[in-house]
């Protein structure tokens, strides 16, 4: 099986579905096949896009070789 951006295990969710857009609230999308949708919604049309994730903010982590200037 081809390894899928962000892993294998992603769980279905309009907010990043290719069939939907995200409204200017931001907690709507608007799909081409089931209409206006809450952005956790997932209907069996659900196909990925890697391109609409929103990642997740990281941590500012120190420099593993300890170069304090």
């Amino acid at each position: 099986m081809k390894k899928k951006y962000f892993g294998n295990d992603i769980t279905p969710s309009c907010a990043y579905c290719s069939f939907g857009n995200r409204s200017k609230e931001g907690n709507k999308v608007l799909c081409e096949k089931t209409g206006l949708v809450d952005a956790e919604y997932s209907c069996k049309k659900f196909i990925y896009d890697p391109i609409k994730r929103i990642p997740k903010k990281q941590l500012d982590m120190p420099d593993a070789e300890g170069d304090d200037i």
